[in-house]
């Protein structure tokens, strides 16, 4: 999995005017209708800000990467393993690169095509240190330096691999000009996707195993409920090579009645850290398409991960745990660095904070250490601008000389912690508290794809025109909206 253990395996709503306290007045078209966010509209240093972020957000990607093999690091600045989740967000960040003006196309085709390639021809076999994937999937991370397994605690990923494709997929249907270069790149894409050989990642059929190991071999954990990896099993679905069984879909949607209900006034299916709801949605486009889970609950899966996106923001009002900062506009708990592993006593009793840690709130469960992780809030931009642009606007103007540098926002903060000790990541601030001081890929991808999505609908545009995810949609079960019509281009 790509995070917590995770790290190693693992409406129809009213929209009226918006009047918010911090100066940062939001416009809403007043219209009720089931998706309202893409009527937001933004005052002039609010679409300041939203521009700033999206151009030093893929700033990070294109500088960390490396331009001969295309890896992208786990986390940079400093020293790092390459993380295959990050450079298929980096593989996508460089067409909204191209869309924005931040580089030409060609620097982009050329950049792209080294990863193709680099992908294409990396070692695939059984052994512990001599190899990049087996049968076809990727390791977690790979080092930078000769792309094999980093380390043996590191394993062959299906949710790392399928993140990986999500770039490897939009560069298949972005370039799409006659030439040789971008030829090549389509080759390149469509032979990586169809050698995933994804029935043998299913040693408990119909659910797919989260990975294998050459000394463990199948971790014993497969993806079910609901989580980043409804992306895993739409790939899988729709492979012209090696296509798992439809019935693993069901499979997968069997165990969402577990995570259905009310958190914090809004009723939706949970997952607790808003990764998972940011992950699959920044290439696949939910709106408006249904399963037969979705038809029969009333929403889609876009909407789902709007209500989780507000259930988090009234969760910060809340505030149970009386973490310092939290409220309306200073929100967010996804998986992030943290301070480390520490205790306190203070007057709300004894804290634990952790490192790195997949936090969340939701009925699954709760972990909340007081770090708050603005991808949270710029992920879920899609989903409810009109409250994630007001979060990152208040964290920047609050702790922006700390916590905004020129990558855009750093990994986490956390006000609450104070402690004077040897940290494992990051620095104390002092009159602030603990920042981290690097960005990581995972992290980064959800802010620059998803503030893009919401701009233009430009990666789900691409990605709707992708025969392989169509294909994967049709099988699970989803149909309506854009599927029902002819792909455009974007």
């Amino acid at each position: 999995m790509v995070k917590g253990f995770l790290r190693k395996l693992p409406v129809t709503l009213l929209f009226a005017l918006l009047a918010l306290s911090t100066g940062w007045a939001a416009t809403v078209v007043a219209k009720e209708r089931e998706h309202p966010a893409s009527h937001l509209l933004l005052s002039p240093q609010q679409q300041a800000l939203v521009d700033d972020l999206e151009k030093r957000t893929f700033e990070w990607f294109w500088q960390s990467a490396d331009p001969k093999t295309g890896l992208v690091p786990d986390s940079a600045p400093g020293h790092s393993f390459s993380s295959i989740a990050a450079v298929g967000f980096g593989l996508t960040a460089y067409g909204v690169g191209v869309k924005r003006g931040y580089i030409t196309r060609q620097q982009a085709v050329t950049r792209t095509l080294a990863t193709l390639r680099f992908f294409h021809d990396a070692p695939q076999n059984d052994s512990e240190d001599d190899a990049s994937g087996y049968h076809g999937f990727f390791y977690h991370f790979l080092d930078m330096k000769t792309g094999h397994r980093a380390m043996r605690s590191v394993e062959l990923s299906s949710v790392d691999t399928t993140l990986l494709l999500g770039g490897v997929l939009f560069a298949e249907s972005y370039y799409d000009r006659d030439t040789p270069q971008e030829k090549q790149i389509r080759q390149l894409a469509d032979a990586i996707y169809r050698a995933v050989d994804w029935p043998w990642m299913q040693p408990r059929a119909p659910l797919i195993s989260m990975g294998w190991t050459p000394g463990g071999k199948f971790i014993p954990a497969d993806w079910k409920g609901y989580n980043e990896g409804m992306l895993v099993y739409i790939l899988a679905l729709g492979s012209p090579t090696h296509p798992v069984k439809a019935d693993a879909w069901q499979a997968w949607c069997a165990t969402y009645p577990a995570t259905w209900g009310t958190f914090h006034g809004q009723t939706f299916l949970t997952f607790a850290p808003l990764f998972g709801h940011q992950y699959s949605q920044t290439w696949v486009d939910f709106r408006g398409i249904r399963d037969a889970w979705s038809r029969q609950h009333g929403l889609d899966y876009f909407e789902n991960s709007r209500r989780a996106t507000y259930s988090q923001r009234d969760y910060a009002i809340a505030n149970p745990g009386h973490w310092t900062g939290y409220g309306k506009n200073v929100w967010g708990l996804t998986a992030s660095n943290g301070p480390g592993h520490f205790n306190e006593q203070s007057a709300a009793g004894e804290r634990e904070f952790n490192g790195y840690d997949a936090r969340g709130a939701g009925l699954d469960y709760i972990s909340d250490d007081g770090t708050i992780a603005p991808t949270a809030a710029a992920g879920s931009i899609a989903f409810a601008p009109e409250i994630a642009i007001p979060a990152l606007a208040e964290m920047k103007r609050r702790y922006g000389a700390a916590i905004y540098n020129q990558y855009g926002f750093v990994d986490a903060f956390n006000p609450s912690f104070h402690l004077q000790t040897r940290l494992r990541t990051g620095r104390l601030v002092p009159g602030l508290g603990w920042v981290d001081t690097v960005q990581l890929g995972i992290d980064q991808g959800p802010i620059v794809l998803m503030i893009e999505n919401w701009r233009s609908d430009f990666v789900w545009k691409v990605m709707r025109r992708n025969p392989y995810i169509r294909r994967g949609l049709q099988r699970a079960g989803f149909s309506g909206g854009w599927l029902e019509h002819a792909a455009t281009p974007p």
